[in-house]
């Protein structure tokens, strides 16, 4: 990367982000002095020191001083607010400044680049798909929007002839990236703080699957109105799967391809949207080339990605899960894999709205969506990096749901509320700050258990 080249700093405006950790990461094992700012201590920031990583979590124009504008990159994510100080203290200073999207689009530039993209389900099909490509040795590094259960990170390292990538559309990211192979799981709406309406969306959409030069290596969900090679479970897709069942817990499957059938697949992660995730993963590895011999077995030691339907407490009496689904299709899809797994257990879910903008979009739809739980418990709406907007509350969000088992509570409020319920699978749902809370309410939950 000729960018680079002269670059010996590489500075991160919210480093604790789980795709700039990523980059982060990456860059450090090139050799390159990382250092970074968030606005708060994580788990993701404990680990990037532990690696050698400077860390701030003071925002002081002290350090745009103590950097040098002539071997020095600053990067950061849309989600950084306009009026930072270190965003701006940089730019006064003359300092080379890119969006982490663009330093993505350099990477997968050098490569041959596999992007998974799409509003829901992008995370878990890029898990796969690294972990089969990996596990196949091919020479490949994947870059996670979450912390893969098999490699303990959001960074697989084995090579850099590929690149597995998740293709963001927040901010249009995506349309920075050079896919070779793409796959779009989903297309639903979201962003509309950024696109407006689901047409301009879709749009975007449209321009990232026109990146992919060879059709055929385009999948993507059947029913989308995008070219290339259809995606589904038992609907006549060019990739399915087909004879789908549910033995010891677990999804037993064949796929079908246009060239080939692999027979008696098995899928350890509940929820029919993984199983969709798991059928595009393999199609795309399957586009690659990669040796066929090796997937089932790949596929059936998958462990899945953090805080995607991940068992906190797996007993006989109490079950509790943690799932980063914040849209509506997402806590249906969860919804769906709980029904499937626990029919005849009553179910609970904590859920912590994601932005001000998105619960007043999807209100509706988030009330539908919760009122199929038979208990409802809502946080407070986690604002990231926006400001409140007038009449969008829980409060107001809690109204619509029809469920009458459903009541607001504070994160110190939580486990009491809990152990009132005689629910016996829990859920936490949420993007927000809510999985920081898990650990603490499993260790409640399981004292009184």
């Amino acid at each position: 990367m000729k960018t680079l080249e002269n670059i010996q700093n590489i500075y991160f405006i919210g480093i604790g982000g789980i795709g700039m950790s990523a980059l982060a990461r990456y860059f450090n094992t090139k050799g390159k002095v990382i250092s970074g700012y968030d606005k708060t201590p994580s788990e993701i920031t404990k680990a990037l020191k532990k690696e050698g990583i400077t860390i701030h979590f003071i925002e002081d124009i002290s350090i745009v001083n103590a950097l040098s504008n002539k071997n020095t990159l600053v990067v950061y994510t849309p989600a950084i607010p306009t009026e930072s100080i270190l965003l701006n203290g940089f730019k006064n200073q003359g300092f080379k400044i890119m969006k982490r999207a663009s330093v993505l689009g350099l990477i997968t530039k050098q490569s041959k680049c596999l992007a998974i993209a799409g509003t829901h389900g992008k995370t878990t099909t890029t898990a796969i798909l690294g972990h089969l490509l990996a596990t196949a040795n091919e020479k490949v590094t994947v870059f996670l929007g979450g912390v893969s259960e098999n490699y303990n990170s959001n960074l697989i390292l084995n090579g850099s002839k590929i690149t597995v990538v998740e293709a963001d559309e927040f901010d249009r990211s995506f349309l920075q990236l050079h896919p070779y192979i793409a796959g779009i799981t989903s297309m639903d709406a979201d962003h509309l703080d950024i696109y407006g309406d689901k047409a301009h969306l879709a749009e975007a959409f449209t321009s990232f699957a026109n990146l992919v030069q060879n059709k055929e290596f385009l999948l993507h969900k059947k029913g989308l109105p995008l070219g290339g090679k259809t995606v589904g479970i038992e609907n006549n897709s060019d990739y399915e799967a087909q004879h789908v069942r549910i033995e010891n817990g677990s999804y037993v499957f064949d796929l079908k391809t246009p060239h080939i059938k692999l027979k008696n697949l098995i899928l350890n992660l509940p929820g029919r949207h993984n199983l969709f995730n798991a059928t595009l993963a393999l199609g795309m590895a399957i586009c690659l080339g990669s040796p066929t011999s090796g997937m089932p077995e790949a596929l059936f030691n998958f462990k899945g990605v953090k805080r995607r339907f991940t068992y906190k407490i797996k007993t006989e009496n109490l079950v509790l899960i943690d799932d980063y689904a914040h849209h509506p299709a997402e806590i249906n899809a969860v919804y769906q894999a709980v029904i499937e797994m626990y029919p005849n257990k009553k179910n609970l879910v904590v859920f912590q709205p994601h932005l001000f903008s998105r619960t007043r979009d999807f209100g509706d739809a988030f009330a539908e969506s919760l009122s199929q739980f038979d208990e409802i418990i809502l946080l407070d709406i986690y604002p990231a990096r926006e400001k409140p907007l007038e009449g969008i509350t829980s409060q107001w969000l809690l109204h619509k749901i029809k469920n009458k088992k459903k009541i607001l509570s504070t994160k110190t409020q939580l486990a009491t509320e809990l152990k009132n319920s005689d629910a016996t699978v829990i859920l936490m749902l949420g993007a927000g700050d809510i999985g920081e809370e898990v650990e603490t309410i499993k260790k409640k939950l399981t004292i009184e258990d």
